[in-house]
């Protein structure tokens, strides 16, 4: 007879959909950082946009570096450019022994211009 769970089977730990602590932790401080700045202002809580308030944030030495750094990674797409990918495009093809009897070619007309300028 087995004992434990059956194959498949999940018994304890946290329910699917369930958020982990960090996550929470996480939500909790920006919640905190909402009251606070619209306790900050009174009924003119934040004009701003939301990068001006990412912004803030990712300024504020108050806040959590945890928080700091989830607000710096949302805003720096709206300061600083992407790279754009480029698509390079290659036409003809160059066997090996074609590129070594240009190199041959190249050289032997190198070296024939430097002979006739001694």
């Amino acid at each position: 007879m087995r004992g434990g769970s059956k194959p498949g089977e999940r018994r304890g730990g946290r329910q699917r959909g369930t958020k982990n602590k960090r996550t929470v932790e996480r939500e909790r401080a920006l919640i905190d950082a909402a009251v606070k700045i619209a306790g900050a202002l009174g009924s003119e809580a934040f004009q701003g946009d939301a990068h001006a308030f990412l912004v803030w944030i990712y300024k504020d030495a108050a806040q959590p570096i945890e928080l700091r750094i989830e607000a710096a990674k949302a805003a720096i797409g709206y300061e600083k450019p992407r790279l754009a990918s480029v698509e390079g495009k290659v036409e003809g093809t160059l066997s090996l022994e074609k590129l070594v009897m240009e190199s041959i070619a190249l050289h032997e007309q190198r070296s024939a211009v430097q002979i006739r300028e001694e």
